[in-house]
Formats: C-alpha cells, structure tokens, sequence
C-alpha cells in the first residue's frame, strides 16, 4: 500500500510538472506514458540495486507490482481528467 501510493504521488508530482511547463497540451498522452515509463524504470532499478548492493534488503516482485499500481492509478487519473486540466490550465494562463 505503501509502495502504491509513494508512486502515485511520484507519477503525479512529475505530471503535473510536465504539464505546468509546456505552453500547449500537444502530445499530452504520450506525455503521461513517458512519465508512467520513467517511474516504472525508476521503480525497477532501485528493486534491483536494493538487491546488489545491500545485504539487508532483497528485492520482492510486489513491490514492483504495488509500484506499478501506484503508476497506473496516477495514468487514470491524468487521462480521465484531461478535459478539466485543460480547461483549468487555459484559465491559469
């Protein structure tokens, strides 16, 4: 549970950025996938370098599933709302 939602938060947080950032809402899907791709990498990578380079944790394949999760829910989220965020991203300025 923990796992889920830290990287739903993740995934959010890097969205929300990307979306702030850009002027337009051009590629705004393949936006959210990229940043659903980096934080299931970034998930997969500390899995394994928690399983390399300490001698107290091991990696577990539900952490990656929860991590995963977490990501997921966040896509849904993103790509459920579009049309609100747009609208709401057009008043901000």
């Amino acid at each position: 549970m923990l796992h889920a939602g830290a990287y739903l938060f993740l995934a959010l947080l890097w969205e929300f950025y990307i979306l702030l950032k850009r002027k337009d809402f051009k590629q705004y899907r393949a936006n959210v996938l990229w940043v659903a791709l980096a934080c299931f990498i970034f998930g997969m990578l500390i899995e394994v370098l928690q399983g390399t380079l300490t001698s107290y944790r091991t990696p577990d394949w539900f952490d990656i599933l929860a991590n995963s999760t977490g990501i997921g829910l966040a896509v849904l989220i993103f790509l459920g709302f579009a049309s609100l965020l747009k609208n709401l991203k057009q008043k901000l300025g």
